[in-house]
């Protein structure tokens, strides 16, 4: 009902632990300002994963027409929670989802708000005004065959699934990024280093592929973590029996959700063991992890070949962003490469809460599945933001210097090890020391010595001889004592 006396119109709603009231124009009710109430806990509202809303309206559609194959809603009221479903999932209506993303209850709030905007919107597609729950209710017909244990779970599980298919596409266009700049830098040749020490030759070209390669490995791990948010306990409801959802109900939904979202989800084989197990958030925590242990180590290695410009390596230019300093006129730090590392940092620190999260089930639930939801929406949320701004505004932008790489080479005691084959280790290890003592240069020694020919010592140390598996058909004049 209206109450005009007020400075903001209302309406009255009820539940288990009395009346409130609630804004006129809202779609949520009044167990959605419960959770409001009780947890204003973090900044991470469900109004900000959108995936994770997408992925509870496919959740609510697919059971509303499992509902009405088994004829428990009339074909209207079914008709008219799928189109708000169909609403929902088309971007409408978000902003009615402002509960935290940290609650207690192990979601209930967050399926209530769900089951609220819902049916507040399905009323009045049937003509009546909101909260007029007779006509459609919240619990009886939009949550119907459901409990929050087995309906939270599967949305979370079809909003991964589609955030993992965003996230893919965003790492591969970091990938390709890299692939062109490894084409670009290919006849770039420089030092490879080995515990911060010079160790062999190599090409700029061979360092961006192998960051490519690295990560496009993460692909296969994304999708097989994945996988398994496609196997759902929908018939489960509170912990498992299946207990007020009707029989054949279970099948039903599945095979609803499978035409709803166009993706191959399965029922669990054991709905008991797989209301209380969140392994599935564990196993994609775990896997994202592992990719910003790849991105964190590319991050360093990109801040180390710039550092500079004159007293550092600077092999390469990353794109100036800003300046760097309030006090140090010109300098500009490596801004980009750092707040990815960041990123990579708040990941890893997620993944160590989801597995404690994870541990942390009991019996035949796990309370704590909010956070571990949250924790992987969020890491990959800020994956992607990062990955988008770690490419258009680093690495395409990246520069060679390429005179300076190779003059570091030459110069380099590390060429040595291409001669090791040729003229043997002791002389090589002569070489490397006399260098090291005199400041010389191999090259100049090895002359000096006359262990090899000139033109055989040019054909070892050419550039494009030093940077793949060669086979020298040379022996050596002398071996130094």
């Amino acid at each position: 009902m209206e109450n005009s006396t007020s400075k903001q119109s209302v309406r009255t709603e009820s539940d288990l632990l009395g009346r409130r009231e609630i804004p006129s124009e809202a779609l949520y009710g009044v167990q959605t300002l419960r959770g409001l109430e009780n947890f204003r806990i973090s900044p991470y509202h469900m109004s900000d994963y959108p995936l994770f809303i997408v992925g509870m309206a496919m959740t609510k559609k697919a059971a509303a027409l499992a509902n009405l194959s088994l004829r428990l809603l009339s074909d209207e009221m079914a008709a008219a929670i799928v189109k708000a479903c169909d609403e929902i999932i088309g971007g409408r209506h978000h902003d009615q989802f402002p509960v935290d993303m940290v609650q207690g209850g192990a979601g209930t709030s967050v399926n209530m708000n769900a089951n609220e905007v819902i049916a507040n919107r399905a009323l009045e597609i049937l003509g009546h005004s909101r909260g007029d729950y007779k006509h459609c209710s919240p619990n009886d017909h939009v949550n119907c065959s459901q409990s929050t244990n087995d309906a939270y779970p599967t949305a979370i599980r079809l909003g991964l699934y589609a955030t993992n298919l965003r996230l893919k596409a965003v790492l591969q266009r970091l990938v390709d990024s890299l692939r062109s700049k490894s084409a670009e830098f290919a006849s770039v040749i420089k030092m490879g280093r080995t515990q911060m020490e010079d160790a062999v030759p190599m090409t700029l070209g061979q360092t961006f592929g192998g960051f490519a390669s690295v990560l496009e490995q993460e692909m296969k791990h994304l999708d097989e973590a994945a996988a398994d948010f496609l196997t759902v306990n929908m018939g489960a409801t509170a912990i498992g029996t299946g207990i007020c959802a009707e029989p054949g109900y279970a099948g039903r939904c599945v095979e609803e959700l499978r035409r709803v979202t166009g993706w191959d989800v399965t029922l669990s084989d054991d709905l008991v063991g797989a209301t209380s197990d969140t392994t599935y958030l564990v196993g994609y925590a775990s896997v994202m992890k592992r990719l910003a242990v790849k991105v964190s180590k590319m991050c360093n290695d990109l801040r180390l070949l710039a550092s500079g410009p004159r007293c550092g390596l600077g092999e390469i230019n990353l794109p100036a962003m800003q300046p760097g300093s309030s006090i140090m006129p010109g300098k500009v730090n490596p801004v980009i490469p750092e707040v990815m590392t960041q990123i990579c940092f708040k990941v890893m620190g997620n993944d160590v809460c989801v597995t404690m999260a994870g541990e942390a089930s009991q019996m035949e639930l796990n309370a704590m599945e909010p956070i571990m939801a949250q924790c992987c929406f969020e890491s990959a949320d800020m994956l992607m933001r990062g990955f988008d701004t770690l490419r258009t505004r680093c690495i395409d932008g990246i520069t060679a210097n390429a005179d300076h790489c190779l003059d570091e080479v030459r110069r380099s005691i590390g060429v040595v090890t291409a001669l090791n084959p040729v003229i043997g280790y002791k002389n090589s290890t002569r070489i490397a020391k006399e260098a090291l003592e005199t400041g010389r240069s191999v090259y100049d020694l090895v002359l000096e010595h006359d262990i090899i020919d000139k033109a055989d010592l040019d054909r070892i140390l050419s550039p494009e001889n030093m940077t793949h598996p060669v086979k020298f058909d040379i022996r050596p004049k002398r071996t130094l004592e």
